[in-house]
């Protein structure tokens, strides 16, 4: 047995590992934008997928694995920290400086960090402090830059790589002589690999496949357009559809390379989404991307390596939470982790499928989103039962999930002593890590609004305005006022609403609850 001290993470807190004889090697695949539905092993029946559904047999899937967050870098800093989004504070992709509207806004939340602190504990720096070599390869969204201390060459990670490093331009997954990122990454991912020889490694593949544009590989576009046009659907994307079948051919070709080289037995892979899919309906689940509703964090999920049961199917509620302390458990790990994580490991349900037990700070789930812009919306699920509260109205929804899939069910009126319970529960978590509540967030954005954000846009849209005066046929400063104005309609509105909620949560003496 081998002995490896890890350094100091929190004060007072000192972590080590002790590696087994053989620690298995670790891939994640994380992809980006992929829906419940999206792949033939959950029930697509169009795009292709015929190495996730062998891999599938190959393992365990997981009928009811959830993302951490329904947007991007919030479950991204979920996945990496072993914790619920409050404690971290990542939720968006950019902070809340950006206004809605411009050219840096994704989704206006809670104030947000805009990277995942330093002081966080990561999957990636309990691996390598565990004597494995690490790489990030692909979509980061934590921090700006390649070697920052908020980047991940700065959060445990040996190598990291960006489409910009293959001469990849901004927002584009196809280069002018057909090279295509996703297999960029695969290849430096094969790479790695065969670098790390004897050392045991964790590979972290978030690829940006299948998020929008969609730029898939000519021969597979091709291939759907015929195809889309024989069945006569015209509702579907042949693009979106063609990149998901090149995702599954490079999840293929990372297969064969460790079947190859004879480490098919040696390593556990885990893939899963980082939210709901947003480009196509998530049916049965309820709506997609950005909700808190099943079709916004329920992700296709499945695991395969030593020790895991072929062909297993699992019924017990899992989260991306889980992975950092199902990681240390798989490497060897025996001394404590820090006492702020919310995950538990996997590893038991990984042995004993729905028989097994994952053990958590809390034994419920908890999502959490006092979103600006969109539905402020808080979730618990305990059991079967799933809570959800739209932090505006204070309106309470329970489903039985077990039962209605589709969350069309509303039990609330029907239990209203386990709505109780479990909102009790839901609130006393959120006052514990010190969550922001909605009314709060909304009051951080009235500031904002009324302290620049909308001035700076009116004085934007009247120099647009101005401009086109003197150039009346010039179409794209024309799209460009069409879009400023939209902007400062969109903050008029905005503004109005935030006041009016936060005065109506005042009436009520519900202003500093969730």
């Amino acid at each position: 047995m081998k002995q490896n001290a890890f350094l100091s993470f929190f004060a007072l807190i000192s972590l080590s590992i002790t590696l087994k004889a053989v620690s298995p090697n670790i891939i994640l695949i994380f992809i980006d934008d992929m829906g419940w539905r999206d792949v033939g092993f959950s029930g697509e029946e169009i795009a292709e997928t015929p190495s996730l559904d062998h891999y599938a047999k190959q393992g365990i899937v997981f009928a009811n694995a959830y993302a951490s967050a329904p947007n991007c870098a919030p479950s991204r800093a979920c996945l990496l920290s072993g914790q619920y989004t409050p404690r971290h504070g990542v939720y968006t992709v950019v902070d809340e400086r950006h206004a809605p509207g411009s050219a840096h806004h994704k989704i206006l939340a809670a104030k947000s960090n805009e990277s995942m602190p330093t002081e966080v504990v990561t999957l990636a720096e309990v691996m390598k402090k565990g004597g494995y070599t690490t790489a990030c390869l692909g979509m980061w969204n934590l921090g700006r830059g390649k070697n920052s201390p908020v980047t991940p060459t700065g959060q445990g990670f040996d190598l990291f790589r960006r489409p910009q490093d293959y001469g990849y331009e901004k927002h584009r997954y196809q280069k002018d002589d057909g090279s295509y990122l996703a297999d960029d990454f695969t290849d430096e991912a094969i790479s790695f690999i065969d670098k790390a020889k004897d050392q045991p490694f964790f590979v972290y593949l978030p690829y940006h496949s299948i998020h929008a544009p969609f730029e898939p590989p000519a021969e597979l576009l091709s291939k759907y357009e015929s195809k889309l046009k024989k069945t006569g659907n015209s509702d579907e994307d042949p693009g979106y559809l063609a990149t998901v079948e090149s995702l599954d051919r490079n999840v293929g070709r990372l297969m064969r390379h460790l079947e190859e080289k004879g480490l098919e037995q040696k390593t556990t892979i885990f893939f899963t989404s980082d939210n709901g899919g947003g480009f196509r309906g998530n049916a049965p689940l309820r709506q997609g991307k950005g909700s808190l509703y099943e079709g916004g964090i329920r992700m296709p999920s499945l695991v395969s390596g030593p020790g895991i049961k072929k062909g297993s199917y699992c019924n017990v509620p899992v989260v991306q939470w889980d992975f950092l302390q199902t990681f240390y458990d798989l490497a060897g790990g025996t001394d404590p982790l820090p006492k702020d994580l919310d995950g538990g490991s996997l590893r038991d349900v990984f042995q004993r499928g729905n028989k097994g037990r994952v053990k958590r700070n809390t034994k419920e789930l908890i999502f959490h989103f006092p979103w600006h812009t969109g539905v402020a919306e808080s979730v618990i699920r305990s059991g079967k039962y799933k809570l959800r509260k739209d932090l505006d109205s204070l309106n309470i929804e329970l489903f039985d999930i077990s039962k209605d899939l589709s969350e069309e069910n509303d039990l609330a009126a029907d239990m209203p002593d386990l709505v109780r319970k479990l909102d009790q529960k839901r609130a006393k978590y959120l006052k514990e890590v010190n969550a922001e509540t909605v009314t709060l967030t909304r009051r951080n954005y009235v500031e904002l609004l009324e302290g620049g954000w909308i001035e700076n846009g009116r004085n934007r849209l009247a120099k647009l305005k101005a401009e086109m005066i003197r150039d009346p046929s010039n179409k794209q400063k024309a799209f460009q006022v069409g879009v400023s104005q939209n902007h400062v309609d969109f903050q008029d509105k905005q503004l109005e609403r935030s006041k009016r909620l936060i005065q109506m949560h005042e009436d009520r003496g519900t202003a500093n609850k969730n």
